[in-house]
């Protein structure tokens, strides 16, 4: 039996990469890798293979940065071409990303059934387009794995029935725990010495309004006087900084530290060592609960609401004010009685691998 798994963008290769190495340890299942270079940048790509041991994909459909229709109908049509010339038991999707919504489409309309890893998480935020993609690839995938509780009242309110639910727990999780020790044995950038913030900043939110991206910057003036800051600069961060004219000023904030961008070791050493980590990441708000390092999150909801209710993560929009009362807030808290999820405990991607060998011996279990 074939299970082709998809990437394409950052978040997907933590999360698909336990369940590729765990489906390859099964007997008669042939695993390949299809990338969809929805994320193109060797930085923010090519890297993810190497340190997270990644088979070389099968296809890189290479469809590169683009708007949203544009960006998706290039992935509907190339992953459409690759199944018609290849034969495929089971697509396995990841997370919410415009790759997740076009590979599911287009497998399910060739009638290949289809997993999603991180079903169910919801925001109730329908102008963000990940919204749009998680709602859409659940509703017509074949297996749903949950990583969180609040992920199956949200798929049972939503009429999908309970066999193709499945709660798993976390399989990024996996990836982080797996890869936490190599990560702190890494260096961090030259001249930074704990202790220090961690920030990541790149939802249109936050990045595409030049007066909510300049309060966002006074509100780092403030917390740098108290805590140096690193920010490995999104793109499309850095972009609208010098379109807004606002570049100039984030350069000039005492000890903000804006680094390129990085590979997931060269972060996560940083996440590891943080005091507080500032982030508009879904899966930052994850990472940083089970490394137990206290984050704010810069908006006024999260899909992640178990993150809030294990004390680990305080929503606090991009209001400077409420940007630094929540930064004051969260650094007071003693990290070691956040609470870990179940199932967060590195054998999310085993789980998920069992789920799908029982699937493909016969799909009506």
């Amino acid at each position: 039996m074939k299970v082709t798994v998809v990437v394409g963008a950052r978040p997907n290769f933590m999360k698909a990469a336990p369940v590729i190495s765990a489906l390859k340890r099964r007997d008669g299942i042939d695993v390949e890798v299809v990338h969809t270079g929805q994320h193109y940048d060797e930085r923010m790509s090519d890297a993810f293979f190497r340190d997270l041991g990644i088979p070389e994909p099968t296809a890189n459909l290479a469809v590169g940065s683009q708007s949203h229709a544009r960006q998706t109908a290039e992935v509907l049509t190339r992953f459409e071409e690759f199944l018609r010339n290849t034969r495929s038991d089971l697509a396995v999707v990841a997370g919410d990303v415009n790759s997740t919504i076009a590979a599911a489409l287009a497998a399910v309309k060739l009638l290949v059934p289809v997993a999603h890893i991180e079903a169910g998480l919801r925001s109730f935020d329908r102008t963000m387009p990940e919204e749009i993609n998680r709602i859409l690839t659940d509703s017509i995938s074949a297996l749903l794995f949950v990583t969180e509780p609040s992920g199956l009242r949200h798929l049972q309110r939503e009429g999908i029935p309970a066999e193709r639910v499945h709660y798993v727990g976390n399989s990024m999780i996996d990836t982080l725990l797996r890869m936490k020790d190599r990560a702190l044995g890494m260096p961090l950038p030259p001249g930074i010495q704990a202790p220090f913030g961690v920030m990541t900043l790149h939802r249109p939110s936050n990045v595409d309004s030049p007066a909510v991206l300049a309060g966002i910057l006074d509100a780092l003036a403030g917390l740098c006087r108290d805590l140096p800051l690193l920010w490995p600069i999104h793109p499309r961060s850095e972009k609208n900084l010098e379109e807004f004219g606002l570049i100039g000023r984030a350069r000039g904030i005492p000890r903000l530290h804006l680094l390129p961008p990085c590979g997931y070791l060269e972060f996560l050493a940083m996440m590891a060592r943080a005091r507080l980590i500032l982030t508009d990441s879904g899966g930052i708000q994850e990472e940083a609960l089970v490394l137990r390092v206290p984050v704010i999150t810069l908006r006024d909801n999260t899909e992640r609401p178990i993150t809030v209710e294990c004390g680990g993560n305080l929503l606090c929009g991009s209001e400077p004010s409420r940007i630094r009362a929540a930064a004051r807030t969260m650094m007071d808290l003693d990290p070691a009685e956040f609470r870990i999820p179940e199932g967060w405990d590195g054998r999310a991607g085993e789980r998920i691998a069992d789920v799908i060998a029982r699937f493909l011996k016969d799909p009506w279990l």
